[in-house]
């Protein structure tokens, strides 16, 4: 996966909704957008591997995973499986 999927903040629903709830004084970002990317993330690994039996790895190339506060949640989110940024443990796995 090349980047979150954060939803494109030029989608006109969206901005509405963000406008909506700035007007209410809310956070757009940490309310509706991270929290709707996470989910979508979430999904995404959820679809690779359905059951026990599946077997796969998941690359999260986007930087923001590490480099931003909210990287965490990404990964918080996900389901319990090994984590490595070590390519010899990658190819460990496929042999």
């Amino acid at each position: 996966i090349d980047r979150l999927p954060f939803a494109s903040p030029g989608d006109p629903v969206l901005a509405a909704r963000i406008e909506a709830l700035r007007r209410r004084g809310g956070n757009p970002f940490r309310e509706m957008q991270l929290p709707q990317a996470v989910i979508a993330l979430k999904q995404g690994a959820g679809r690779l591997i359905r059951d026990r039996g599946d077997r796969g790895v998941l690359v999260l190339c986007d930087p923001r995973l590490l480099r931003k506060g909210y990287g965490q949640q990404f990964l918080d989110a996900m389901p319990p499986f090994a984590r490595t940024r070590e390519l010899e443990r990658v190819l460990e796995f496929f042999d």
